[in-house]
């Protein structure tokens, strides 16, 4: 642990240049005596460190002076195709490994593309989660993680839709992906690769029996096909309906990229109200109810039959409950 603090000292200062033993120390959450400590010791050792006192003083290396400890270990190493997802390498237990992985990279850059790297840093951020949702509760998360990367066998319970809602499954865990937030494990179950909410795995235990992962498995290519059968499934039919130009407007705001592809294929010249008529896919009568009630007035169905009544019918079970309350004479 101190042996790898005093490497972060010394990658501090060689990438940030003069810095206090308050700033080190927290940065390193360290107290400030153990970094005057380290800093003996990181004298004692022969290299060319030195402090100044005073308002504008601190720790600096000798100019041109520059450490070789700058390999990355193979836990960095991994964590490197995470580093642009802070969130999800946390909640798999490598954000310490990912900050540091990126410390020695930075350490190892010449000055220009290093001042060009922290501006990088300081102006873009990713937020994974979508809007209006908190990150779910993964649990199991770095087990299944670890059963992924060392190719174990893993019996779990699964709570899924559909009765029976608890089931167990045994999987051989081929990939994790992370999508608006929410963790899938892709995994073979019998004959099937299927897909599995990690959030709704209720137990597991890793077995201690391997599996064979088959050559050339594309995890990548694996979920752009799931997602195109997945959406594919969700088109149960069709329904048509008017849009008001401000419908229009906000229907990429409140609709899926699929229906709103559909709508601009399927968009007829407006009539003379200016409103435009669409034909757009929907996953269920009850699903398409709840979706075209978000746009209001600036939406009428057509089609189907079944879902203009269930719309009016809504709509006219609201205006009776807000209807104002007749006082007596």
């Amino acid at each position: 642990m101190r042996a790898s603090r005093l490497v972060s000292i010394l990658l501090l200062l060689q990438t940030r240049g003069r810095m206090t033993a308050r700033e080190l120390a927290e940065r390193l959450e360290v107290s400030v005596r153990t970094i005057y400590r380290d800093a003996e010791s990181l004298h004692a050792a022969g290299i060319p460190l030195y402090g100044d006192a005073g308002p504008r003083g601190g720790y600096q290396l000798l100019d041109g002076y520059r450490t070789r400890l700058t390999g990355l270990t193979a836990d960095e190493a991994e964590s490197l195709f995470l580093a642009g997802l802070p969130g999800p390498a946390a909640e798999l237990g490598l954000g310490a490994v990912v900050t540091a992985a990126q410390l020695k990279l930075m350490a190892a850059l010449p000055v220009e593309l290093r001042d060009r790297a922290e501006r990088i840093q300081e102006r873009f951020h990713l937020d994974a989660p979508t809007w209006y949702r908190d990150r779910e509760p993964v649990p199991h998360l770095a087990a299944v993680a670890d059963a992924v990367w060392n190719e174990r066998r893993i019996q779990v319970t699964y709570r899924r839709w559909k009765a029976p809602q608890e089931v167990e499954r045994l999987l051989d865990p081929y990939g994790l992906v992370v999508k608006a937030g929410r963790w899938y494990l892709v995994a073979r179950a019998g004959d099937d690769v299927r897909t599995y909410r990690v959030s709704q795995i209720l137990g597991l235990r890793a077995l201690p029996e391997g599996f064979t992962r088959p050559g050339g498995f594309d995890l990548a290519a694996h979920w752009r096909r799931y997602l195109a059968e997945f959406e594919a499934r969700l088109r149960w039919g069709e329904a048509v309906v008017r849009l008001s130009p401000r419908g229009l407007e906000r229907l990429p705001d409140l609709m899926t990229p699929g229906v709103v592809a559909a709508a601009g294929e399927s968009a007829e010249p407006p009539d003379e109200e200016g409103w435009t008529r669409v034909t757009v896919p929907i996953e269920s009568i009850e699903h398409a109810l709840g979706e075209f009630l978000r746009l209001g007035s600036d939406a009428e169905v057509l089609a189907p039959a079944e879902l203009r009544e269930r719309v009016a019918a809504t709509v006219t079970g609201l205006a009776a409950r807000y209807r104002p309350a007749t006082r007596a004479p």
